[in-house]
C-alpha cells in the first residue's frame, strides 16, 4: 500500500499529457516516486515469503496491483470531470 496515492497520482499526471495511459502513469509514477515503488515491492516481497508451506494467498505482483490502482485512479478522475 502506498501512502497518499490520490496526491501522488495527482502529481504524477501533472507532469504528463493526456491522454493519460495506465503505462505512462505507471512509467511516470515510477520515476518521480522511486522509493514508494521500493517499499511496495518490498512489502510485496515479505508477504510472499510470510505465507505457510501450501498454503496460497492470491496475490497480485507490486506491478499488477499498481496499474490495477491507477487505472481506478484515472477511471474516478474522468467521471468525476464528465459528471452531470
Amino acid at each position: 500500500m502506498i501512502i497518499d496515492l490520490d496526491k501522488k497520482l495527482k502529481q504524477t499526471i501533472d507532469t504528463i499529457k493526456p491522454p493519460y495511459l495506465v503505462q505512462d502513469v505507471f512509467n511516470t509514477f515510477i520515476k518521480l516516486f522511486p522509493e514508494d515503488w521500493k517499499k511496495h515491492k518490498i512489502a510485496y516481497s515479505k508477504f510472499s515469503r510470510s505465507k505457510q508451506f501450501g498454503k496460497t494467498i492470491p496475490l497480485p505482483k507490486p506491478e499488477v496491483s499498481l496499474k490495477k490502482d491507477i487505472g481506478i485512479w484515472l477511471k474516478k478522475q474522468y467521471e468525476k470531470n464528465n459528471s452531470i
